[in-house]
């Protein structure tokens, strides 16, 4: 398997702003600039109330490491940082994972119907969830590029969706894109640190990503084929804390993988039914058992 230098040649790229879209705006305008660029960003489209009510869930549980400064309105690393998979991190993984607000968040009319405007149709939302705690002090170890296409195993309409669950400021390790990558298909990979452990090639003309400092409630829709990455988190003590999860267009194939939890296949008892056992309602319990296209 080629090394990350090997697929990866201009890492240090110039950036430019994250091109924003606008609830507003007509159906077919929205399509055709995501189609165009492989990503979407609203402003403050999710409801700061909704937000501010996960983000407390998430503390309640991620205590005594992640606190809170109100001062500040962000979450603030308490001792060292880790990292996914690190033993911190599986301790508290499975507790953000039975939260029923965590799982019901993406199943908001609001999100939906985002969702279903871009899609033209009805849409499934994948039950895998994922919440992302990126720490200061864990240099090295961040998101490398991808594409979900490889990690999701995903068919052509598949789309990820990404929210700030807070402020996320230019040292907090925002999402970056890379725009109009979605075009060139899916690319080759090799290891890399980092969540996942591989990235994707990218191509010596793809030479800016698009990122900016973004606000609590805001989304970033974007397509299977589009490289992210994560940035470092370089704050002296700043958490950032978002949430994202997959969709399709209703009856599109989806791969087996995604109906399990999120790293329920590496931390021992974590499933759904460790995750369900203390939730009030079964709307979303089990939602996916029926969906008609499954590999």
């Amino acid at each position: 398997m080629p090394n990350s230098t090997d697929l990866n040649k201009t890492y240090n790229m110039p950036d430019q702003p994250l091109i924003v879209s606008d609830i507003q705006e007509d159906q077919h305008t929205l399509q055709q600039r995501f189609q165009e660029w492989g990503y979407l960003h609203f402003k403050n489209y999710v409801a700061a109330e909704q937000c501010d009510q996960l983000l407390q869930d998430f503390l309640a549980v991620l205590e005594p490491y992640i606190g809170f400064d109100k001062s500040r309105h962000k979450p603030i690393l308490v001792g060292d940082g880790f990292g996914e998979t690190d033993p911190i991190w599986d301790e508290v993984y499975p507790k953000m994972q039975a939260l029923e607000s965590f799982h019901s968040f993406f199943h908001s009319p609001a999100i939906e119907s985002l969702m279903e405007k871009l899609q033209g149709k009805a849409c499934f939302v994948y039950p895998i969830k994922m919440a992302r705690i990126a720490t200061p002090n864990n240099l090295g170890f961040e998101t490398p590029p991808h594409q979900d296409a490889h990690s999701h195993n995903a068919g052509p309409t598949m789309a990820g969706i990404w929210v700030a669950l807070h402020d996320v400021n230019d040292q907090m390790g925002r999402l970056k894109i890379l725009p109009r990558s979605h075009k060139k298909g899916v690319r080759k990979i090799g290891s890399a640190d980092g969540v996942g452990g591989v990235q994707c090639e990218i191509f010596p003309d793809e030479t800016t990503w698009h990122v900016s400092n973004v606000e609590q409630g805001d989304v970033i829709l974007f397509h299977s084929c589009t490289i992210h990455k994560a940035e470092s988190n370089t704050a002296k003590d700043l958490v950032r804390i978002s949430v994202d999860t997959r969709f399709c267009d209703y009856g599109a194939p989806v791969f087996s993988t995604n109906l399990e939890p999120h790293h329920g296949w590496r931390i021992e008892g974590l499933n759904w039914e460790s995750i369900y056992q203390h939730w009030q309602g079964k709307e979303y319990q089990y939602y996916w058992r029926d969906y008609p296209n499954l590999f």
